[in-house]
C-alpha cells in the first residue's frame, strides 16, 4: 500500500472505503501536519486535537477532490486554515469569559465590591484633581447633599450632580485599570456604606492632648513617624518647585537633564504597604493575561500572512482589540516557521521593567509558543537573567 502514490492511495479510499488505503495516507503526512500545527499553536495537545481535525475533514472531502489535488499541499494548507481557526476561537472563548467576569462583578452587591476597592480607594481619589476630589470627599466622608457640595464648589445643584458623576467615572476607570470592575452606581453605594468608620470613644481625646502638646508626649514610634512624614510633605513641596523651574527650562530650550530626572521620579517604587502590593499583583495578572492574548494575536497574524511575523505593534491591534499596548514591544521578526526553540525565543516584552513595593524589578516575556512568563531580580538590568535561562531573540527584525 506505500507504493502508492497519494492520489492512488485517495481514490482507493473513496471507491472501496479502503481503512487501509486511509490509515496509509495518515502514517504518510501527520508528522508533517502535527509539525505545522505545533509551530501555530505551540501547545502539543491543541496541535494533536487540530492535526486530528485536518484528517476528519480530508476523510469528509476525499470525494470532493479532483484528480490533480497536490495532497501534501491542500493538507498543508487545510492544516493552516484549522490551526488559525482554533486560534480565533480561542480568542472568542478568552474574550466571553472576560465579558462574563465582567458581568458577574457588575451585578455584585456593594458589600463584595467594598472589599476590592478598599485598598485602592485613597489612592484613586489621589490621582482626581482638586475640584473632582473636593467633592466626592464632601460626598463621601461627609454626606454632604449635591446642594451642600454645589454650595463649597461654587457651582449650583446640576452641574455639582454632573461634576460628582464624571469623577464616579474616573474612580470606575482607575480601578478597572487594577482589575476591579463595578458599575458607578455600586461603586458609590460600597463607599457610602463603609468608607467612614467609627473610632474608638477614647480616642479623640488622647489625640487632642498629644496635640495641643506638640508631641511632648508622644511615643518614639509617633515621634519617628510624625518626622518621617515632615521629610516627605518637604519633598513633596520642593519637587512641585522643581517642576516649575524645569517648565521654564525647557520654554527657554536650555536643556532636558532635569526631565529626564523628575521623570525618573515619577517611576520611584510605590511604599511597601498591603493596598500597594495588593494593586501590583493584580496589575501583574492583568500583565499575564495581556501576554497570552498578544501571544495568540502572533500566531493568528502569522497565520494570515504566509507566517510572517508583524513588525509593529499597530499590525497586531485588530487581532487583539481592546488589549493594552502600554509599556509592550516587539523584539523579533522574522517567520513563525523559522523559529528553532518557540518555548525560549521571545516575541513581545516589557519596554521597562517596572518595580514592585518590595523594590525588586519584574518582567514579562511573551514566547513564540503563546507562553507568557514572569522574571523578577533586585535591579533592572536583565540581560544576564536572559542569557542564564537561554532566552532568544529572533533575528530579522524589520
Amino acid at each position: 500500500m506505500q507504493e502508492l502514490d497519494d492520489i492512488e492511495l485517495l481514490r482507493e479510499y473513496v471507491e472501496r472505503d479502503s481503512e487501509a488505503a486511509f490509515a496509509a495516507l495518515v502514517e504518510r503526512h501527520i508528522n508533517k501536519i502535527y509539525s505545522v500545527t505545533l509551530r501555530r499553536t505551540g501547545n502539543p495537545h491543541q496541535a494533536e486535537e487540530i492535526t486530528q481535525a485536518v484528517f476528519v475533514i480530508l476523510a469528509r472531502k476525499a470525494r470532493q477532490l479532483s484528480r490533480g489535488v497536490i495532497l501534501y499541499s491542500w493538507l498543508y494548507k487545510t492544516a493552516r486554515l484549522t490551526s488559525a481557526a482554533f486560534i480565533r476561537g480561542e480568542i472568542r472563548r478568552t474574550r466571553r469569559e472576560q465579558e462574563a467576569c465582567m458581568q458577574n462583578v457588575n451585578e455584585t452587591s456593594e458589600s463584595e465590591v467594598w472589599p476590592q476597592i478598599a485598598p485602592l480607594l485613597d489612592s484613586a481619589l489621589a490621582a482626581l484633581n482638586e475640584t473632582d476630589r473636593r467633592a466626592l470627599m464632601l460626598r463621601f466622608f461627609y454626606g454632604k447633599s449635591m446642594k451642600e457640595i454645589g454650595a463649597n464648589l461654587d457651582a449650583n445643584e446640576d452641574a455639582t450632580k454632573k461634576r460628582v458623576g464624571r469623577a464616579l467615572e474616573k474612580l470606575q476607570n482607575y480601578f478597572f485599570k487594577h482589575g476591579v470592575r463595578s458599575t458607578t452606581s455600586a461603586l458609590e453605594n460600597a463607599i457610602l456604606a463603609n468608607s467612614v468608620l467609627v473610632a474608638p470613644a477614647a480616642l479623640a481625646k488622647s489625640v487632642t492632648a498629644v496635640a495641643i502638646a506638640k508631641g511632648a508626649t508622644a511615643s518614639t514610634s509617633t515621634l519617628t513617624l510624625i518626622k518621617g512624614a515632615l521629610k516627605i510633605m518637604a519633598w513633596t513641596k520642593a519637587k512641585i518647585a522643581v517642576v516649575a523651574g524645569v517648565a521654564v527650562i525647557l520654554a527657554t530650550g536650555t536643556t532636558t537633564v532635569m526631565v529626564r530626572h523628575l521623570e525618573h521620579s515619577s517611576r520611584a517604587r510605590l511604599d511597601p504597604t498591603p493596598a500597594n502590593e495588593g494593586a501590583f499583583q493584580r496589575e501583574s495578572m492583568q500583565r499575564v493575561n495581556q501576554g497570552k492574548q498578544w501571544g495568540l494575536a502572533f500566531r493568528l497574524f502569522a497565520s494570515d500572512h504566509g507566517g510572517q511575523l508583524p513588525t509593529s505593534i499597530a499590525q497586531l491591534k485588530s487581532y487583539a482589540p481592546g488589549v493594552s499596548d502600554l509599556n509592550w514591544e516587539i523584539v523579533s521578526g522574522g517567520t513563525l516557521d523559522s523559529i528553532g526553540d518557540p518555548g525560549k525565543t521571545i516575541l513581545m516584552q516589557d519596554k521597562e521593567p517596572r518595580q514592585s513595593p518590595d523594590g525588586r524589578f519584574h518582567q514579562e516575556y511573551v514566547f513564540a509558543d503563546g507562553s507568557v512568563q514572569q522574571d523578577s531580580r533586585p535591579d533592572d538590568d536583565f540581560a544576564a537573567l536572559e542569557k542564564e535561562r537561554g532566552y532568544l531573540v529572533h533575528p530579522a527584525k524589520n
